[in-house]
């Protein structure tokens, strides 16, 4: 296993680096509050061909690896960018692997529809508060014994999103309203195991994304604490800040690390591969709060007003995670994919 970055993904990682410091500043995610969409963004991402680089080059996709998605997730996660973009990509990855949902992927890729996933299987038809319910124009979903695609038509926001920590635009969405079209990707066994496929890649990219953000609340709250006085000193000098920083930060370079090694072996190690994504996704979901917490909390009361930078960050650590249920739950599933083989992705028995 080799986790180091060839230049071709270094070059890639400061293109999107780039790209995301120069079009999705945080002036632009306040803009876009409380909904958290930027159509304009959205079409700017498409334009890279950020959202289907994964896809295979036979479907007009930029064959990108694993570790590649990684990457760019990253630069996302640290911009806090106000698109579905996580969710986007790990529709396309199973839209690219069932024969059915290779049709919808011209359109995605020419900004035509935005994709998104339900993480949790429908409840009588309606996949509840799915990631981006609000502003997708498609839909992957399990409902029942079925994995289908419903898409849709109109103006967006297609649907009233409840507020939520993170600002983001999540809704339900009715599976089977009229007006829809519904194709069915698969069905039985196999629709079980193409859905537990885009969930394993959403945490994967979720984890990604929340080592960005904490690694950008690190330097928010370094940045901070070197220039905040106290008794006639920066703050940054105190001994205790400085235990808590030093903590934060090798814990999140492993947890870095890790995450690499779930980019990597989802395309070289597919038995472990579930296993380490939701590893790094907990991982994430962790470091990212923790870090948030702190660098917040050394802004002293401040940190919690609008007008600091650190607030946004924190919010949405503590809110992306949730998008898949609770903590407990996804230890709970992780302690079956490691030790019970009989069981799926929601924790059941198969």
């Amino acid at each position: 296993m080799d986790l180091a970055w060839t230049q071709e993904q270094e070059s890639v990682r400061e293109a999107f680096a780039d790209f995301f410091a120069k079009e999705a500043p945080l002036t632009r995610l306040r803009a876009a509050e409380p909904l958290g969409f930027d159509s304009d963004l959205w079409h700017s991402a498409v334009q890279t061909g950020a959202i289907t680089m994964g896809v295979p080059e036979s479907l007009g996709g930029g064959d990108a690896s694993s570790l590649d998605l990684v990457l760019v997730t990253r630069e996302f996660g640290r911009h806090l960018a106000p698109i579905p973009y996580v969710e986007a990509t790990a529709a396309v990855d199973v839209l690219a692997a069932a024969e059915a949902g290779h049709r919808f992927i011209a359109g995605i890729a020419e900004g035509q529809i935005l994709p998104t996933v339900a993480l949790r299987p429908a409840i009588g038809g309606v996949a509840r508060l799915a990631p981006a319910g609000a502003v997708a124009d498609l839909i992957v979903a399990l409902d029942g014994s079925e994995l289908v695609v419903v898409t849709r038509s109109g103006s967006k926001p297609y649907a009233a999103s409840p507020r939520n920590l993170a600002d983001s635009p999540i809704a339900d969405w009715d599976l089977r309203a009229d007006s829809q079209e519904r194709v069915v990707l698969a069905a039985g066994a196999e629709a079980q195991r193409l859905h537990g496929r885009v969930v394993s890649l959403w945490r994967l990219l979720t984890g990604a994304a929340l080592t960005g953000l904490a690694a950008q609340a690190l330097d928010i709250g370094v940045n901070y604490v070197k220039n905040r006085q106290a008794f006639g000193v920066t703050i940054g000098s105190f001994q205790t800040i400085q235990h808590r920083l030093a903590d934060v930060t090798t814990a999140g370079d492993g947890t870095e690390l890790l995450v690499y090694k779930a980019g990597w072996a989802r395309d070289e190690d597919p038995v472990h591969a579930d296993a380490l994504a939701t590893m790094a996704f907990l991982a994430a979901a962790d470091i990212a709060f923790r870090t948030c917490r702190e660098a917040l909390q050394f802004h002293g009361g401040y940190g919690y007003t609008l007008e600091y930078d650190i607030q946004l960050y924190w919010r949405r650590a503590k809110a992306w995670p949730l998008a898949i249920g609770s903590s407990p739950r996804e230890y709970q599933i992780l302690a079956a994919q490691l030790w019970d083989k009989t069981a799926s992705d929601d924790g059941t028995e198969a």
